[in-house]
């Protein structure tokens, strides 16, 4: 005996063909979206333990620190080159040499102290106002003796600093200007000078 149809509770009567099928098709349809998503879901989990064994798993090294220059041997190739004896100055240990090279007529090196930096540039043969060209027009404010050696010392205002420059100090050397300068202090920039007497006081000498 076949039995009577289901009455469906939300129509209030038994289902037509129709709606039976439309609720199996409904069915079968969110179904298939859940099993969908579940494995995009799984796959989005996969991917992301791919990557994390990538990025913990993967040893990375950071960039090696550029290497220290030679300031003797840069001087020793520029002073050929032009025939003219370049300076080499000696400072603290702790004082890194980031760079050392001829650019034009002027000799530069500078050095990373422990804060801030200081350039020890040497104008090769140039004039007298070559110390305030190249600190941007600032003509010296007084003058400071460091082992013997008389300097004009150049104190920049912080409002008109450029490159950060911030104190700086110059002499002569025979023909040419020694400009020490940076951003630094008279205590640091004073090492740095002391770092050069010898060389300057011979250059001096060979000019009389």
């Amino acid at each position: 005996m076949a039995s009577a149809p289901r009455i469906v509770a939300e129509l209030g009567r038994p289902e037509t063909p129709a709606e039976t099928a439309d609720r199996k098709a409904a069915a079968s349809r969110a179904y298939r979206q859940s099993k969908t998503f579940r494995n995009l879901v799984a796959a989005l989990l996969v991917t992301m333990a791919v990557v994390a064994v990538v990025y913990f798993g993967v040893p990375r090294g950071s960039l090696p620190d550029p290497e220290e220059a030679d300031v003797a041997a840069a001087a020793q190739s520029a002073s050929a080159s032009i025939g003219h004896p370049l300076l080499v100055p000696v400072v603290p240990q702790n004082w890194r040499a980031n760079s050392a090279r001829l650019e034009g007529s002027m000799w530069r090196v500078v050095y990373a102290p422990p804060s801030g930096y200081v350039r020890v540039a040497q104008g090769v043969g140039v004039d007298a106002g070559w110390a305030t060209k190249v600190l941007g027009g600032f003509a010296p404010s007084g003058t400071v003796t460091i082992d013997g050696i008389t300097w004009d010392e150049y104190t920049i205002p912080s409002a008109a600093r450029t490159d950060t420059v911030s104190y700086a100090i110059s002499t002569t050397a025979g023909s040419d200007t020694v400009l020490i300068y940076g951003a630094t202090d008279a205590s640091t920039a004073a090492v740095a000078a002391a770092g050069v007497t010898d060389q300057i006081l011979t250059m001096r000498e060979e000019k009389r």
